[in-house]
């Protein structure tokens, strides 16, 4: 692990291997540790990358209050100016998807390619404000073990759940040790998110969509919607999966983002 001081926080982060730059932004309430498959097997196959634990997560400074998506993106370019990185491929997943949509929107000249998974670009619905302001509510008072306990089998789904302890293990526990105060400000944040479909439109770089069938905070219609908006897209459907398809079916999503990578050099 490796830490840079950047804006009065410090960020904890991973720099794998050498060759082109993979930025990978986990989402909520995960940390860096997500993407370790991705890491480790890419960053020895000729690209470097990068992961990094989001403020309020993880091994980076716990910032109570609310924190944006714009936030989040900004941590990321100074991160990156930091490692003197130029373009670089950036990807997400659920939140962490988010916040590489409006990283392209702010900073396009800078991305060279885009994996978004299981998010949605659509903006925050009334219903979602109450609901995501309500669970930063309950988290500051509970902390995360009870909602960790409650959306396991919708992050990770039932079948993989019991067959793939390991796995399961994983998602908890990150779940259950990321700071409240993160958690809560981070869903304040995400409960004043824009729409996100009209840049996606003037997306001009190599773009990779991926979702699992089973996912029902982002299913597979949100994808088909990005994929749509996205000219020259490219959309994988990975079969048994929920919200984690990197976790849940890592040799498929290797395989499709392995070619991905390649497209783009």
């Amino acid at each position: 692990m490796s830490t840079a001081e950047l804006d009065g926080i410090t960020v904890a982060y991973d720099d794998l291997g050498t060759g082109l730059p993979v930025v990978l932004v986990h989402g909520h309430p995960f940390n860096r540790t997500m993407w370790r498959p991705q890491a480790e097997r890419f960053s020895r196959e000729g690209y470097r990358v990068i992961t990094a634990d989001l403020r309020g997560y993880g091994e980076t400074t716990v910032v109570p209050g609310k924190t944006g998506l714009d936030v989040f993106a900004k941590d990321i370019a100074r991160l990156a100016d930091r490692l003197g990185l130029g373009r670089f491929v950036l990807g997400g997943l659920s939140m962490g998807g988010q916040i590489v949509m409006e990283f392209h929107r702010t900073y396009p000249e800078r991305v060279a390619g885009l994996l978004l998974a299981d998010t949605s670009p659509q903006e925050e619905t009334e219903e979602g404000k109450r609901v995501r302001n309500a669970m930063a509510d309950r988290v500051l008072a509970e902390g995360l073990n009870p909602y960790a306990d409650e959306v396991l089998t919708k992050m990770v789904s039932p079948e993989n759940v019991r067959t793939m302890p390991d796995v399961a293990a994983h998602v908890l526990g990150m779940m259950r040790t990321t700071p409240r105060e993160g958690a809560a400000a981070a869903l304040r944040g995400r409960a004043e998110r824009p729409d996100y479909r009209e840049s996606l439109t003037k997306v001009a770089v190599p773009s990779l969509i991926v979702v699992g069938t089973e996912d029902e905070y982002t299913p597979v219609s949100d994808a088909e919607l990005m994929h749509e908006l996205m000219p020259g897209s490219t959309l994988a459907v990975i079969e048994g999966a929920a919200h984690m398809p990197n976790l849940e079916r890592e040799a498929e999503f290797n395989a499709v983002f392995a070619r991905f990578l390649k497209e783009i050099g």
